[in-house]
């Protein structure tokens, strides 16, 4: 860890933001911070600081769908430990965070001081989450399994596949070559094990939560 983490906040309220902020240098001092508003301007800031070691993650972000930030950092970045910082602070949603990758989970609800000790725990290596009582899914650990089969730009391609959009149209949005996009496509299929572009959407759809994050 370097005296000054560069830390990455990805949460669309800005008071939120600053109050997450204040949290942090309050506990950790000197810091550096990233901040995002949306799942475009997450991977924006990947792409732009490649020094970010930890992140600080809300779900529910504009171009987000459920778990899919999680999924795509950790294919992104793996080496980055990722806090998701949410109000649905369910068992279930918190043992799908950790089964997802995650590092750490606070409730929005927790007190103040709480990010802070998570994050120095975190980059210290070790773990921050809440007692544990949902039992682990074994539908989780496989669609988790294969959705890390996928590299970054496959998983970009299925998210817009989730949002209905024809090759063309994900050619567009991703700058890419619509042929480059029919090849990721196929790739996407047959390492998801799905026999059409509606079952990979389902899979994405599976990534969302039973109730608000």
């Amino acid at each position: 860890m370097t005296s000054a983490p560069t830390i990455l906040v990805a949460d669309d309220h800005p008071l939120f933001r600053a109050a997450v902020l204040h949290a942090l240098r309050d506990s950790l001092g000197a810091i550096d911070v990233v901040e995002a508003a949306s799942a475009s301007a997450l991977a924006a800031a990947l792409d732009a600081q490649p020094r970010i070691e930890l992140v600080l993650l809300d779900l529910a972000m504009p171009g987000a769908r459920g778990l899919s930030s999680l999924v795509y950092l950790r294919g992104e970045r793996p080496e980055v430990p990722v806090v998701v910082i949410s109000s649905n602070d369910h068992p279930r949603t918190v043992r799908r965070v950790q089964q997802f990758g995650a590092a750490g989970f606070i409730s929005k609800s927790a007190p103040a001081e709480s990010i802070g000790q998570a994050v120095a725990t975190v980059l210290d290596g070790g773990s921050w989450f809440p007692p544990l009582t949902a039992e682990r899914s074994e539908a989780d650990a496989r669609l988790a399994a294969r959705l890390a089969q996928l590299t970054p730009q496959q998983f970009r391609v299925l998210m817009c596949l989730a949002d209905g959009l024809l090759n063309k149209q994900i050619a567009h949005v991703l700058g890419l070559a619509e042929n480059t996009v029919k090849v990721h496509v196929t790739a996407i299929l047959k390492k998801l094990e799905c026999h059409s572009r509606t079952q990979a959407a389902l899979l994405v759809k599976a990534l969302e939560p039973e109730g608000e994050v």
